[in-house]
This record gives C-alpha cells, structure tokens and sequence, in this order.
C-alpha cells in the first residue's frame, strides 16, 4: 500500500498559489508569484533536500507537470532521481502528449485511478504543488499526509490549500521544526474523525 504525501508551501491564510516565481501562475490577477525566495536558507535547504530524496513517485496536476517538465529535465542534478521517477498526471483531457521521460496519463475517472496507485506495490506518491487535483484528493480521502511548508506571510487572494475539496479530517502532527526565518515545517498524517466536546 502506497501513502499520497501533499507536500506543500502554504502562506499564514492558506495561500499556495506560485510560491516559486513571479510568472509560475498568475491566473486570477495574482501577483504575489515568488512569494517563498525570501525567507529560504540553508536550513529549508537541508528539509527540502531530504524530503525530496528517493525513492519516490510524483502525482501532479497538469499544470504543475508543465512547469516542473520544463525545468527539472535539464537541473536533474538539483533533484537525483527526478527523470527516472515515474510521474502520474492527472488530467481531463485524456489527448494530451506527455514528453517527460517515465509520465503517465491519469484521465477519466482521476479518483478511481488514484485508488489503484495506492493498492499496487511501489514508492510513496508526492504531490508537489496541483492545487486543483489536491481538491479532488481531499474530497475522496485520498491524501494520507501533509508535509506543509509554513511561511509567516498572508496574502489575502489567491488558490487555497483547503478549498473546495476539503472534507472534515483529523491529522496528527509527526514533525515539526522552524527555520531561522520563521518558516515551520510541519509534517501530519491522517488520523480518523474530527471529534468534538464541550468545556
């Protein structure tokens, strides 16, 4: 059984929306592109490094495929294993050509294909940015953990983690630690119902 990890970059009030670079996705008038570069450092260096060791599969949206297809194939070296890692897409357009070595088309029925992945043998799936195939993975409780990049910044617009999909759903916090610039990283794991009381 194969855990989905979202490991995601996420801003005070729930932004995720291009965390990497001014032009990354400017849909929707955003204009806060690159929102993470100043507060990176060596020591989100040193957790980004060894969250994103082998080994590994990622399950991507489209869109985040493309930028990731458009960079990561010539800077493998910032990523040992990105180019023999096999990439699942999600996508509702099932003609779509993928020309990043090991990619597989995931159309039709994203969930249920997902649920395949999950049962086979193989490497955990990380999902990198995708925010809107994250939706359809929080309203199918499909995502066994979080490992959330919490930069000390609110943006007020743009795409949200905890959107549309989100279901209710206890985690329970596995790590944590906080970067000199005030950046926590928090890792969760799925962990039953949300319980309620009273004082």
């Amino acid at each position: 059984m194969r855990k989905i990890i979202a490991t995601t970059f996420v801003t005070l009030d729930g932004v995720m929306q291009a965390p990497g670079g001014p032009e990354e996705d400017t849909s929707g008038g955003f204009k806060y592109g690159g929102w993470t570069v100043p507060y990176f450092d060596d020591f989100a260096g040193k957790i980004m490094g060894e969250q994103m060791a082998g080994p590994f599969s990622l399950l991507l949206g489209l869109k985040t495929y493309e930028i990731f297809a458009g960079y990561w194939p010539h800077h493998a070296a910032g990523w040992p294993g990105i180019n023999e890692a096999r990439k699942y897409v999600a996508s509702h357009d099932s003609s779509i050509k993928l020309e990043w070595e090991n990619s597989v088309l995931l159309a039709g029925d994203v969930s249920g294909e997902v649920r395949k992945l999950k049962s086979e043998d193989g490497p955990d799936l990380y999902v990198y940015g995708s925010g809107n195939l994250l939706q359809t993975l929080f309203k199918h409780d499909l995502v066994d953990e979080l490992w959330l990049k919490i930069f000390p910044i609110t943006l007020g617009q743009g795409k949200r983690l905890f959107a549309e999909g989100t279901i209710p759903a206890a985690f329970k916090l596995i790590q944590s630690s906080t970067s000199p610039s005030g950046v926590i990283f928090a890792n969760y794991k799925r962990a039953g119902d949300v319980e309620t009381g009273s004082f």
